[in-house]
């Protein structure tokens, strides 16, 4: 039997929702803050069955006609209010909806087990490609990026000066950081310098970009809002 359908409930919810979706298209700088709300009203539209409000058949239906590019979208958020814990999910606007449902499928298959305050500290510091890359590398064991082991032969009064670049690199990223990143991060930093004046445009813009994948969320933010400034 279906349930006992509340009628003001339902108008009141269903008004959130295109309240919030046509917001969204309005701002789609600031789409992220508001999909919490979003993903809970969905859920309550689904358990109460308030489609019938508006005659609709399913929920799919109701679905098809909120998000008619992508329901897979509606399906993401409503899974970000359902595994996640509440405590987290007051802090979901910082990392965005994207990092909170890569976040989901840790919460699912951890369980109990699931270390909320650790992940959202990756999910903030992290880009969100290497946020997605830790979080298949639990999941499944193996580093989905492929990998490549490169020897140097060194000689051993050059190993301090080498030893002393990779620790101070690692202070610079975090500790989270391994060595083959930190290594990264020296080369990007000489070839920027190497092409800064009279060298080639494309190796310091990519010099640039990897330095940028580094930089925690605010940081990304706040380097943005600069550039933007200063170009305008």
């Amino acid at each position: 039997m279906p349930p006992k359908l509340n009628h003001k409930r339902a108008l009141f919810v269903l008004t959130k929702i295109d309240e919030i979706l046509a917001w969204e298209k309005q701002k789609e700088e600031e789409r992220d803050t508001r999909f919490v709300d979003l993903g809970r009203y969905l859920c309550e539209v689904r358990a109460g069955q308030y489609w019938r409000l508006q005659n609709l058949t399913s929920f799919d239906e109701f679905l098809q006609r909120r998000f008619p590019d992508s329901r897979r979208t509606a399906y993401y958020l409503m899974s970000i209010h359902e595994h996640l814990p509440p405590q987290i999910r007051r802090e979901l606007k910082q990392v965005g909806w994207t990092k909170a449902a890569v976040l989901t499928k840790v919460a699912r298959s951890d369980g109990k087990d699931f270390d909320s305050a650790a992940w959202m500290h990756k999910a903030r510091s992290l880009p969100r490609d290497q946020f997605k890359r830790e979080v298949d590398q639990h999941l499944t064991g193996k580093d989905s990026e492929p990998t490549e082991i490169i020897c140097f032969k060194f000689y051993k009064s050059q190993i301090p000066v080498i030893e002393r670049a990779i620790e101070t690199a690692g202070l610079m990223l975090g500790t989270d950081k391994s060595r083959g990143y930190c290594l990264e991060m020296i080369c990007a930093d000489f070839l920027a310098g190497a092409n800064l004046d009279s060298g080639q445009p494309n190796v310091l813009l990519s010099s640039i970009t990897r330095f940028f994948q580094f930089l925690p969320g605010e940081q990304r933010q706040a380097f943005v809002e600069q550039i933007t400034e200063k170009a305008s």
